[in-house]
């Protein structure tokens, strides 16, 4: 048995090495990987602020309301969101507030419009008077200053993905701008003198080509646009050429198909005078054959198989999660469930099985309600099932030990998720 997939990723991993970095307003970070951790730069909220559109009242003045005896409160004013009015609250009196508004400073509690009872037939709001048939416990709907985060504290670690979420808690907590990590630019690389255009009559022993379309796409699914897609036909000499060309504008290479042990697999021959660069025969099922490892000109090089279902595994299993350690991500791997198998399928055995799966994300009771996967493509065809491949939602991780599955069997699910 060749070497592991676990093992071919950590000899990958322990050789990509870190990009360097630069800052970046916090609005133009999208996608990117922080390069350090970020601490809040002021509380939130920023002051005692209202979770209600109400009125801002003091707490003792209403103890005693009941729906039989109201208290009635003169309202002498309004705060709006946004607003830096903090007007004086005289007993039995209440003021206007919006939702976010900074609640007065001698107010501790705050009704919800909702609550109450106006003097104005046509509106909920009262003009001069408000009364309250409910007593109300201090601090009611009121967000005190900094109970969300407090100044200093950190609220993002280095290595974490820039989502729309965390830009926006970053942005809110008054970070202007992070200093993140370098996005890896990365070439793609098709050979294969058998390939032909999409929707162009082919001759017989011509195939459709879709690798480019496969690779460029799953690196935009990791936030990365391709710096070059090109095609090269299976000439060692054009090969090497190639790579030599598109090495000094990139930081990885990932070529696909021409590594396997035939007279004209042009990848292959034309990496085999590259001393950084490793071939090894992967316990893994699709992609057995793997080239990995740094060109002398720079970039990094990944030589996938040609078989698009072997393509697609060996990004998930090897070049995605060296891409995003490039960048210093703490998370590389994708995320895994448990699922049970909705049919029974051959395995592969001696070898991890990496299989194209369809997940129902709604189970039975049979299977405790996990969701059941199925295989999108014939299990025993599956490094060239390009077709079925397209439905895929995941991928089912088959030990080597395990063999067959069985209908109704634990399998665990690498999902496909953007």
């Amino acid at each position: 048995m060749g070497i592991t997939a676990e093992e071919w990723r950590e000899w990958i991993l322990s050789g990509i090495g870190l990009l360097g970095g630069e800052t970046l307003p916090i609005a133009d970070a999208h996608g990117r990987t922080l390069a350090e951790e970020v601490r809040a730069r002021h509380d939130l909220p920023l002051w005692n602020s209202s979770a209600m559109d109400g009125y801002a009242l003091r707490s003792a003045d209403v103890a005693q309301a009941s729906s039989d005896a109201p208290v009635s409160l003169a309202v002498i004013g309004e705060v709006l969101a946004g607003s830096e009015e903090n007007p004086p609250i005289p007993p039995c009196a209440a003021v206007r507030i919006m939702t976010g508004a900074p609640v007065p400073d001698e107010a501790d509690a705050v009704v919800p419009v909702e609550r109450t009872r106006g003097d104005r037939p046509d509106s909920p709001w009262a003009r001069s008077a408000v009364r309250l048939p409910e007593p109300v416990a201090a601090g009611a709907n009121i967000r005190l200053r900094g109970e969300d985060t407090p100044a200093g504290a950190v609220i993002a670690e280095r290595g974490d993905a820039l989502t729309a979420a965390r830009q926006s808690a970053l942005a809110a907590a008054g970070v202007a701008d992070v200093r993140v990590s370098a996005s890896p630019r990365v070439a793609v690389v098709v050979t294969g003198a058998e390939l032909g255009d999409p929707g162009t009559g082919l001759a017989r022993g011509r195939i459709s080509e879709s690798n480019s379309v496969l690779i460029a796409g799953m690196l935009r699914e990791c936030g990365l646009e391709p710096v070059a897609v090109r095609r090269c036909g299976d000439d060692a000499a054009a090969v090497s050429a190639l790579l030599g060309e598109l090495s000094a504008d990139c930081d990885a290479i990932v070529s696909t198909g021409g590594i396997g042990p035939g007279s004209h697999d042009a990848m292959r021959i034309a990496l085999e005078t590259e001393p950084g660069v490793r071939q090894a025969r992967v316990a893994v099922r699709p992609g057995q054959p793997q080239c990995s490892g740094r060109l002398a000109s720079g970039p990094w090089m990944f030589a996938l198989p040609g078989n698009p279902v072997a393509a697609a595994v060996s990004f998930e299993l090897f070049v995605r999660p060296a891409l995003l350690a490039m960048q210093g991500r703490r998370e590389i791997l994708r995320r895994r469930i448990a699922a049970v198998a909705g049919v029974a399928w051959r395995g592969a055995p001696d070898r991890l099985q990496v299989l194209p799966v369809t997940v129902s994300r709604r189970g039975s009771a049979e299977s405790d309600g996990r969701p059941a996967c199925r295989p999108a493509v014939d299990p025993r065809g599956v490094a060239h099932s390009v077709g079925g491949h397209g439905a895929t939602q995941g991928y089912a991780i088959v030990g080597p030990e395990r063999g067959d599955v069985a209908e109704g069997e634990p399998v665990d699910v690498m999902l496909v998720e953007p």
